[in-house]
């Protein structure tokens, strides 16, 4: 279900950024997600060619972390569909009609976990992803990205992640076929998060 392992997650995050702060060592707590600074991304493949990139801009969740006790650690997320943005508004009507999404009739897409383990820096959750009324299980691994003070006195903690999906499990079924053969849109889709969250007063 993952689409990179421990080695090619390090890569991802090793990149020109300045190196993350830490500046609790237990990050144990009841959060919430920053949608400000939080991106909640996908992408998959057009005409066997090239990549479409995009993300849900509205959207709300709660994390309690528990760094001794990882199992007792939970999430959850509610994402707004018609908030889907590709940056054409072409396609994202598209992706909000009933070809895919079906937003009226759907207006949100769930994640509950069920299970959350964690090896150092490295969490893996595990839970049910809704969409369209249809709950399917999914693993996603995370990374920690560092924990920060902010200005406003706010702390904060990151973590980005990843994993892959077959969109057709949850009846996103809609495809064209190209004169070349192969299929106008994959079905695979990759889900990104890259994830800001402020610890709750």
């Amino acid at each position: 279900m993952n689409f990179f392992n421990r080695s090619s997650k390090t890569a991802v995050l090793d990149h020109a950024f300045d190196a993350p702060t830490t500046v609790v060592e237990d990050i144990t707590g009841d959060y919430t997600i920053d949608p400000t600074h939080t991106r909640l991304g996908f992408s998959a493949r057009h005409a066997m060619v090239t990549t479409v990139r995009g993300q849900f801009t509205d959207f709300a969740g709660t994390a309690h972390i528990d760094t001794a006790n990882p199992a007792a650690s939970k999430v959850e997320l509610t994402i707004q569909t018609a908030s889907i943005d590709t940056g054409v508004a072409d396609r994202d009507g598209h992706l909000k009609s009933p070809d895919f999404f079906d937003a009226e009739a759907n207006p949100t897409i769930t994640f509950v976990s069920t299970k959350v383990e964690r090896d150092g820096d490295d969490w893996t959750i595990a839970g049910d992803l809704t969409i369209k009324g249809v709950a399917k299980p999914v693993t996603i691994e995370f990374e920690s990205t560092g924990s920060a003070q902010d200005p406003f006195g706010n702390l904060r903690v990151g973590f980005e992640g990843a994993t892959s999906i077959n969109r057709k499990d949850w009846g996103l079924s809609w495809n064209a076929a190209l004169e070349t053969g192969g299929v106008l849109v994959s079905e695979k889709v990759k889900l990104e998060f890259d994830v800001s969250a402020i610890k709750n007063a």
